[in-house]
């Protein structure tokens, strides 16, 4: 038996590899508004507190950038791309079938706008179901402050300290801690073990199926 009744996934970075769409975005938009854009990987140290801090980080250098215009292009962008290069990590879909054959709450919470997060998790993972999926909302705030992590308790209908929150960023690790969850590193995601060993992730995964080995 699985030391936990749920998971919750962060989404980018943890079930679906989505970088290469997410740079792709803000590049266009960058040069929309005529300025540089990044390598891919760069925007591996971008993503993960919600577009204004992405696109900040983007357009770091230009200080006369109108950023509420940045922002909607960008995600007029992503909104065209349409995920087209966006894909769940190896692995995922077996880890996914493991949970379910095993009766393990599944929900989704990420920094990306709640539109989005909807659309992609129901184009890449509609054969699983969730009880909930929840990105960034108005009036609510982003992880790593933990109210929507307590929202998503309460649909679950589970405790947070049966509660596993799997994500691949410094602000999942906290989250997880703010809300009283275990907090589960995946080592597979955009940034890498040192910063989740440094926000103190209570567990690290090379691999998706070692979270089916959990104890």
């Amino acid at each position: 038996m699985l030391p936990f009744q749920a998971v919750i996934f962060d989404l980018d970075g943890t079930l679906a590899d989505s970088l290469r769409d997410l740079g792709e975005a803000m590049n266009l938009a960058l040069a929309d508004f005529q300025l540089p854009g990044h390598p891919i990987d760069a925007y591996r140290a971008f993503v993960g507190e919600g577009v204004d801090v992405m696109v900040r980080r983007a357009a770091t250098t230009n200080r006369d950038v109108p950023w509420d215009k940045l922002v909607d292009r960008y995600r007029e962008r992503y909104a065209e791309l349409d995920h087209r290069y966006t894909a769940p990590y190896p692995g995922i879909p077996e880890l996914l079938d493991g949970l379910t054959a095993a009766g393990i709450k599944l929900a989704v919470l990420s920094n990306k706008r709640d539109d989005f997060t909807r659309q992609l998790v129901a184009k890449q993972f509609s054969r699983w179901e969730f009880v909930d999926v929840r990105g960034e909302r108005d009036g609510v705030p982003r992880k790593p402050d933990p109210t929507a992590a307590f929202e998503l308790a309460l649909v679950l209908n589970v405790l947070p300290a049966n509660i596993v929150f799997v994500g691949d960023t410094a602000v999942d690790v906290n989250t997880a801690r703010n809300a009283g969850m275990r907090s589960v590193g995946c080592l597979w995601g955009f940034r890498g073990k040192a910063e989740l060993v440094h926000a103190g992730a209570r567990d690290l995964l090379s691999r998706p199926a070692e979270l089916l080995s959990l104890r």
